[in-house]
């Protein structure tokens, strides 16, 4: 019967819901050398008895240690200005980098849309013809890449057949 308890006993203090009353019975009961115990309890035995053991051990006693309070000297406000000087050099660069990254951004930007508009429209119709066949060009060797390509896979997949087929 006493068996049954310490389990129930071991089940709340596995879910966290044992109150110390019941955890100083746990320490206890563990704190014996029992021959007779079932296997499932001979598990947390050692897990208890670490906790009698070192409820044994003194605690260090640290000395008490004065922090002296430091006083601010008398300076003037000006030497406290540029006691922090990295603060404000570092508060400049990153200003100064944000502004020149707006700048990019906004050339960048600019640049881009002046390309879009000269792309989009043309006045002489024989340089739009000529733009027309460079970029066909561009694609048509494009594509004569890719089906050289397949040619190759196509060879291979009729070697694959024949493979197969003897």
């Amino acid at each position: 019967m006493e068996f049954n308890k310490i389990r129930e006993l071991l089940d709340r203090y596995w879910d966290g819901t044992s109150t110390l009353e019941e955890e100083a019975i746990l320490r206890s009961f563990f704190s014996s050398d029992r021959a007779d115990l079932p296997a499932d309890l001979k598990e947390a035995q050692p897990l208890f008895s670490y906790f009698s053991a070192e409820a044994d051990v003194p605690m260090p006693v640290f000395p008490d240690i004065e922090i002296p309070v430091a006083r601010m000297p008398e300076r003037p406000i000006k030497q406290l200005v540029w006691q922090h000087w990295m603060k404000y050099a570092a508060m400049i660069l990153v200003a100064v980098g944000i502004g020149y990254a707006a700048r990019q951004a906004e050339t960048r930007h600019d640049r881009i849309t002046a390309a879009l508009s000269e792309q989009d429209t043309f006045d002489d119709p024989e340089k739009a013809f000529a733009v027309t066949q460079k970029a066909l060009a561009l694609l048509s060797r494009n594509l004569n890449k890719g089906t050289a390509q397949m040619q190759k896979l196509s060879y291979f997949n009729e070697a694959t057949e024949k493979i197969k087929a003897n």
